[in-house]
């Protein structure tokens, strides 16, 4: 009986592609193209493969470097001259951009550049740059990544598809050049800037194709220097605004700039507003914003408002929401808390649309937050071991936990019945990555690091104060704290004028230990 062996490359073209689509594209370029192999060649050479580049590699601790070497070698000389007209989005580092962009790429429109500096926008971004061509007449999607924390991040969109822009984290570096910013062809932008005066700017008729704004204001300050103009936006369709305010801001420059949109189709407000003398309610909303938007068929919100305890009128979470009944609106929640000196009233659409979420306490909701992954927790009356189940349960894809709360959760827990089963509850948080108990009682710190309590699996990033840390671990030596800090890669750790060499045993992957005040 004859025996033969089949090989990969004996495979159907149809079966190849597939398999070769599993892999990364970079990898499949680099290893397949051109090795003598016709068969391979006219697979690898599809527009799979070759319209969408990334020259950026991510480490295993998140840091960004660019392919560098042998690889980077062989696209540019021999990839790179086979593939350009097929290439339409480039992701590249600052240190390699230039190597990259030498080659001719008549068909890209997307470019995005990581550790971008000043350096690299006085170089490359202006008239006398050696890829002004590119720049200015080819590309319409562009972001830049700063280096620094003081950075920004532009996008120039033309996607169809807003509910991308929203995903990518888009920053700003403080006294931005705004007036360096103009075009007759962007149609939509995504940026953070450090001001309210920043987002007037960009909206004084400088964009004048702009459908689409996505802003996050940073800074709280709202003063103004400069009167710009305030004609009506009637290009604009969607428009997203996330900020922290003050009352007297709120009424007199986020509602006015709302209702220059008149023809809003979309509006997504994320809002925390201080020191109202009255909540926002449907009420408020409906009479302030959406009657000046003839065209909205989509409104997205969290709005979180304070109100001091001497302006206080006593409300239930159900006059709040037959506000909202009242206009029509039904698929929103609304709860109130109160403390000793104030209220806050937190109202949203359904289900959450956003990724954030600060200062929750004991009383919340019991819905799941699907999209939220950045959670702040405080309260002035303690968290016990069921709040953290809650949390669990209602927040299943958390990455990042801050937790603020000095009570001891022996007020209560004292009191439970000891076969309680909740007691006997691990709270299990499978994607957090990030912990910080830096401003806690160290029963929080107890809570998170002890497995019978809590099982963090992908831990790598713990905030904690060094002597809290050496109290729950018994000096780096106890069993049942080790298991959570067995993925630490990075520790923050408060007040350590010194640290143990047996700190380092205990967390054994850890690669920075950073000491804070």
């Amino acid at each position: 009986m004859n025996q033969s062996t089949v090989t990969l490359l004996d495979l159907p073209i149809e079966i190849l592609h597939i398999i070769l689509k599993k892999l990364d594209n970079m990898d499949v370029l680099y290893s397949l193209l051109g090795i003598d192999n016709q068969r391979l060649d006219t697979i690898v050479l599809d527009k799979t493969f070759t319209k969408s580049l990334n020259f950026v590699l991510r480490t295993t601790t998140d840091d960004l470097m660019p392919i560098i070497g042998s690889m980077l070698d062989r696209f540019c000389i021999d990839i790179l001259p086979k593939i350009d007209y097929n290439v339409k989005s480039l992701t590249l580092h600052s240190e390699s951009m230039e190597r990259i962009l030498a080659a001719d790429f008549p068909n890209l429109s997307e470019l995005r550049l990581y550790n971008v500096n000043n350096n690299t926008i006085s170089r490359y971004f202006t008239n006398e740059s050696p890829f002004r061509r590119i720049i200015q007449e080819q590309i319409t999607d562009l972001i830049f990544l700063y280096k620094y924390d003081n950075r920004i991040l532009l996008k120039w969109e033309y996607s169809n598809d807003v509910s991308d822009i929203g995903s990518i984290k888009l920053l700003s570096r403080r006294n931005l050049p705004l007036t360096a910013y103009s075009s007759s062809t962007i149609c939509k932008l995504c940026v953070h800037v450090n001001r309210f005066e920043d987002c007037l700017a960009l909206l004084d008729g400088r964009l004048k194709q702009l459908t689409t704004f996505i802003v996050t204001i940073e800074n709280h300050d709202y003063r103004t220097s400069i009167n710009y103009k305030k004609d009506s936006l009637p290009n604009l369709k969607y428009f997203s605004l996330k900020c922290h305010c003050t009352t007297k801001k709120y009424d007199t420059q986020i509602v006015p700039l709302i209702r220059r949109i008149s023809n809003l189709k979309e509006l997504t407000l994320n809002i925390q507003i201080e020191h109202r003398t009255r909540f926002v309610d449907g009420t408020q909303i409906n009479n302030e914003i959406l009657v000046h938007l003839p065209q909205l068929y989509k409104f997205t919100f969290h709005i979180s408002t304070n109100v001091t305890r001497q302006h206080l009128v006593q409300l239930s979470n159900d006059d709040i929401q037959q506000t909202f009944t009242n206009i029509g609106y039904e698929q929103v929640c609304c709860y109130l808390t109160y403390s000793f000196d104030n209220a806050t009233c937190r109202i949203f659409s359904l289900p959450f649309a956003f990724d954030d979420l600060q200062h929750i306490g004991n009383i919340f909701p019991p819905i799941v937050f699907t999209h939220v992954i950045h959670l702040g927790v405080y309260d002035l009356v303690p968290f016990e071991h069921e709040f953290f189940l809650r949390i669990a349960h209602c927040f299943p894809l958390l990455k990042e936990l801050v937790v603020m709360n000095f009570e001891s959760q022996s007020h209560i827990s004292n009191n439970l019945n000891s076969n309680d089963n909740q007691m006997h509850s691990i709270a299990e948080y499978h994607h957090l990555t990030s912990l910080s108990v830096r401003y806690c009682h160290i029963d929080y710190v107890e809570q998170f690091l002890n497995e019978t309590k809590t099982h963090l699996p992908r831990l790598t990033e713990l905030i904690v104060d060094y002597n809290q840390l050496t109290i729950v671990t018994e000096n780096f030596t106890r069993n049942t704290t080790r298991l959570n800090c067995a993925k630490v890669k990075q520790l923050i750790i408060i007040k350590a004028l010194a640290h143990s060499k047996d700190l380092y045993d205990y967390f054994p992957v850890l690669s920075s230990c950073f000491c804070s005040e």
